[in-house]
């Protein structure tokens, strides 16, 4: 019997390796692009996006420019993989043509819960893990 099947969030973060050339990292683009488009054909994946470089961070009273972060850090763009398990999502995103030129994917499953403060989240402070 199939195991039910969860979004996975795939974030790709970074940028690309300098050393690299144009063409190169064109290449991955475009291979990049047949995998994730089969992928999304074949139902194991879910439409994302780039993201555009600017942006606005919004905080309690305060909205900036942004977003501003470490390099390594930065968010390129994010689609979805659709599979059974953590492990069954990392082993399709290890075959991203784009992972030897310098980009990093991050895979986060999606909690369909609704949040409670009561909840260890990834928002909980550190002091309130303690009590």
């Amino acid at each position: 019997m199939d195991q039910p099947k969860h979004d996975y969030l795939v974030i790709s973060r970074g940028q690309w390796d300098e050393r690299a050339s144009r063409e190169d990292v064109q290449r991955a683009i475009d291979q990049f692009y047949v995998w994730y488009e089969a992928h999304v054909a074949a139902g194991r994946m879910k439409p994302g996006s780039r993201l555009a470089p600017t942006g606005k961070v919004v905080a309690h009273h305060l909205t900036t420019d942004g977003p501003f972060v470490e390099t390594k850090e930065v968010v390129g763009g994010y689609w979805f993989i659709v599979a059974s398990s953590l492990e069954e999502a990392a082993e399709l995103a290890r075959h991203n043509p784009c992972l030897p030129f310098g980009l990093t994917l991050e895979l986060r499953p999606l909690d369909p819960e609704r949040a409670r403060a009561a909840d260890v989240t990834n928002e909980t402070p550190p002091e309130w893990r303690r009590g």
